[in-house]
């Protein structure tokens, strides 16, 4: 297949994507106080969950994943630094306690209230407590676990990724958290990186932001633990994680976020130039939102069995309900 024929396979899924944005920006401007990015979500799952995502679309509607981690780079623009430099010791101590004791917490509650055993507790816990799917992938890849746990342990996360998409923003709205207490509230507490921007953005901007920080910083913490699994494991597999493995699921996009909060905070670039950075990663945000949407499969989300939906159902329920007493009393 050449450059040319390649390009357009990815057309008719990129034209899908854009379609489902314009219609979420319209139905949102004709509605007061609905967000986007939430009109988003569901327009690209009604979509995925009636007709289905025609085969043409599948190429390009897979390019939503790079939407949004280019969408999380540009957001670095709206960061105000002087902003999280004094609430980041703060955030980063309730991002370490949540990982760190999540992590612990889910594999109790999985091996001994739920009786689970092999892999799947420690593939339930990462996915959990540190960036959903990707760090299921991960984990799943330095403990060499078989593929229908992976599977398994996915299909668990991306099921509560669905229904806290939903719940927390309405929750937040009536425990009536301010912008900064709902984003960290829901980057501690929600799974994968694009269900907790949409939620934080679904609340308010500033909510978006905090929410997108912090999980990013829970994202950072997927090599560490990623070793400490396979210390873990040692006694019971020969796995090593290896430097490149590591590297190769490393957030990469975090660095690019980084970069662009360091530019934008430098005064190199003029409020025009950044107001226009921040419409183009709202454009991407939706365009993602949309692909995310798509993702969503009620049916399959209907075959995850339940020890699993029960023991993640516990372990979130406990973490959130700990990560909102301390965002009450901290922020």
């Amino acid at each position: 297949m050449g450059v040319a024929a390649a390009a357009r396979s990815y057309v008719p899924g990129l034209a899908l994507l854009a379609g489902g944005a314009l219609l979420s920006q319209v139905v949102a401007g004709a509605v007061d106080g609905l967000q986007p990015l939430v009109v988003a979500v569901g327009v690209g799952a009604l979509v995925g969950n009636t007709v289905g995502t025609p085969e043409a679309a599948q190429p390009g509607v897979g390019v939503d994943k790079l939407f949004l981690e280019t969408g999380i780079v540009l957001l670095g623009a709206a960061v105000v630094v002087e902003e999280f430099l004094a609430a980041g010791p703060t955030v980063l101590g309730l991002v370490v306690a949540a990982v760190g004791g999540g992590l612990l917490l889910a594999e109790l509650i999985a091996r001994g209230l739920f009786r689970l055993d092999g892999t799947t507790p420690s593939l339930l816990a990462a996915g959990a407590s540190i960036c959903g799917v990707s760090a299921v992938v991960a984990i799943g890849r330095v403990l060499d676990a078989r593929g229908s746990a992976i599977t398994f342990a996915a299909a668990t996360v991306l099921l509560f990724d669905a229904v806290t998409l939903v719940a927390f923003p309405i929750a937040g709205e009536w425990l009536g958290l301010t912008g900064r207490q709902f984003g960290v509230w829901a980057g501690v507490s929600m799974f994968s990186t694009g269900p907790v921007a949409a939620a934080g953005f679904a609340h308010s901007p500033e909510a978006g932001q905090w929410a997108t920080v912090t999980k990013l910083a829970r994202n950072s913490l997927l090599g560490g633990v990623a070793v400490a699994y396979s210390l873990a494991y040692t006694a019971r597999s020969a796995t090593d994680p290896g430097v490149r493995r590591l590297w190769a699921e490393f957030p990469k996009f975090l660095l690019g976020f980084l970069a662009v909060a360091a530019i934008a905070n430098s005064g190199l670039l003029s409020p025009a130039a950044l107001a226009s950075i921040g419409r183009v990663s709202d454009a991407l945000f939706t365009l993602a939102f949309v692909g995310l949407g798509l993702s969503i499969r009620l049916r399959e989300m209907r075959e995850v069995g339940g020890a699993a939906v029960g023991a993640v159902l516990v372990h979130l329920l406990a973490v959130s309900a700990l990560a909102l007493a301390a965002v009450r009393w901290l922020l």
